[in-house]
């Protein structure tokens, strides 16, 4: 079932706005800040066995706990900050996920060095299978199964998928993606 049709169920109105907020405004958009796209994987990185719901309801206190998303801050996150996180009860309290974080963001600095930016080193990679995004990744990055990478691409509009072409935001999504992402 496509995204689409699954936030028009029977829902109480605040779960159905929150869910409609971010697939009109967000879910399949292309991310061009490194930051906002590093957000997105730490998001996608905590969903995993919890309700994107939960993590919707979280993403302001996951905004303030990382900085913003700052890739350089949290790079340089001390054992201080590791614990502070592990104790926010605004976000998901998990060492894995938490550490995932941190060392991601030394890697996502890797990658800017390297490549330019974490969207040009995405862009370089372009196209590949799911199969071929997921070993990418996992080689890559920590605490990214193939679900996390397959929600993750398909979010920021790397792979199809996001929205059915009945969909009335199929088509805006595709009015911001690059030719190249349409094809």
């Amino acid at each position: 079932m496509s995204y689409c049709l699954s936030i028009n169920g029977m829902q109480p109105e605040s779960r159905r706005e929150l869910h409609k907020r971010y697939h009109d405004n967000h879910y399949g958009f292309p991310i061009h800040d490194d930051n906002e796209l590093f957000g997105r994987l730490i998001m996608e990185i905590n969903q995993a066995g919890l309700s994107w719901e939960t993590i919707l309801k979280k993403e302001e206190s996951f905004r303030k706990a990382y900085n913003n998303f700052e890739i350089e801050k949290v790079a340089n996150y001390t054992e201080t900050d590791r614990e502070r996180l592990l104790n926010d009860p605004g976000i998901i309290r998990n060492k894995l996920k938490v550490n995932a974080a941190i060392e991601n963001a030394k890697t996502i600095i890797g990658l800017q060095k390297e490549f330019g930016s974490f969207e040009k080193w995405l862009e370089g990679h372009h196209p590949k299978t799911l199969q071929e995004w997921m070993k990418l990744f996992k080689k890559t990055f920590k605490f990214t199964g193939g679900e996390i990478v397959n929600e993750f691409l398909m979010s920021i509009g790397y792979l199809k998928g996001s929205h059915s072409e009945s969909c009335p935001v199929y088509h805006q999504v595709l009015k911001h993606s690059p030719k190249w992402l349409t094809e």
